[in-house]
């Protein structure tokens, strides 16, 4: 049985086509955008799934913008030699002959950043597609099944910007446990990271709480691209996912920015990333979901009736303040650089900032329970 041709810019998002692939079914025309509160009380109620509908996106004014561009340019180091590092132990263990699929959205850009690493260092050429997975209800699997139409499922790597919690670590490797036992394909389960602050997965770029700067926005740093839609109504058993593409908000659109700012800052870190890599290598790279233990510690503390209320780390943080309805932020070191975009969403939107000086994160977003 045949699955449905990949979707490709400039058609379908603003990634150029050899950047990636999208396994998306195509809901452009759909109408799928609800008041964030309202939303969010359907979500807590039980009554709707967040992956049913899309929020309305978050559209930064031009104090916001260049805010993103200063984080973008005092990170690009950081974040190019991240991709280096994580890509580097991807091809030492999974070897050259291997395929990127990302985790739509937050890990298509980091994707393509390591696609371009693997061409900058080793002058590979590497499949890469954009797939979606979606917490309590697994990863696509129609998009597993034409990959595995065309590639070797062993030598798929899974790929997203950051751990959490872990809560995607986990769900991917129960789902791809359910597509192997149920007599489909076998896909490793190992998942790469830039930044993997919770201690969930083994293969990263950073265990720091750090500022993935396209953390910062929505669709606008993603390839205009929404998050992904798992609805019923809209999508068949023979359906990828669904997503949208944002094409009206091309003039904010600073999807091939960060991508060029910080695959252009390559050469410039290469020097250093054998030794980067040596490091994490002689490190102990074991989850031990050390992260997820805090976030129960700080549901506790607060009287949180659930851990899905409380997102840790930078970029958790940050789409609780983009798209979720805040109680408050909780923040360890209020000076520190990277949480200046933070600060700016989270009084932008009279989210008050509590300062913790035990926090096992930079900080984390602690949703509005909707009583």
């Amino acid at each position: 049985m045949t699955t449905p041709d990949p979707l490709y810019g400039p058609t379908f998002g603003s990634y150029a086509a050899d950047e990636v692939a999208w396994l998306l079914t195509d809901l452009s025309d759909r109408r799928l955008e609800a008041d964030i509160t309202q939303r969010e009380k359907a979500i807590q109620a039980g009554t709707a799934h967040y992956a049913e509908s899309l929020p309305v996106e978050f559209q930064p004014d031009a104090a916001y913008r260049e805010l993103f561009a200063t984080v973008l340019a005092d990170t690009a180091d950081t974040l190019a030699t991240a991709v280096a590092v994580v890509t580097e132990l991807v091809l030492a263990e999974r070897g050259h002959d291997i395929v990127f699929a990302s985790l739509a959205r937050a890990g298509t850009p980091i994707g393509i950043l390591m696609r371009r690493w693997a061409r900058h260092r080793h002058g590979l050429d590497l499949p890469h597609y954009a797939v979606s997975i979606v917490r309590d209800r697994g990863i696509d699997p129609v998009a597993l099944e034409h990959i595995a139409a065309h590639h070797d499922p062993a030598s798929v790597v899974f790929v997203d910007g950051w751990t959490g919690k872990g809560a995607i670590a986990k769900e991917l490797a129960a789902a791809l446990e359910v597509v192997a036992t149920g007599g489909g394909p076998r896909f490793d389960p190992d998942l790469a990271v830039l930044a993997d602050p919770g201690h969930c997965v083994r293969t990263f770029g950073t265990r720091e709480d750090f500022l993935i700067a396209s953390a910062c926005l929505n669709s606008t740093v993603s390839g205009l691209v929404s998050r992904t839609v798992l609805n019923a109504d809209l999508i068949g058993p023979r359906d990828y996912h669904g997503a949208k593409f944002y094409a009206d908000l091309a003039d904010s659109d600073v999807s091939n920015l960060l991508l060029d700012k910080v695959s252009g800052r390559y050469a410039a870190v290469t020097a250093g990333v054998d030794a980067a890599v040596a490091s994490v290598q002689g490190s102990d790279r074991t989850p031990t979901w050390t992260g997820w233990r805090s976030v129960a510690e700080i549901a506790q503390r607060y009287g949180i009736s659930s851990v899905n209320f409380v997102k840790p780390g930078v970029g958790e943080t940050t789409r609780v303040l983009l798209r979720r309805v805040p109680w408050r932020v909780l923040v360890r070191d209020p000076d520190a650089p990277e949480l200046r975009h933070i600060f700016a969403l989270a009084q932008s939107r009279d989210v008050p900032i509590e300062v913790v000086d035990d926090l096992a994160y930079a900080c984390m977003g602690l949703i509005k329970e909707m009583r």
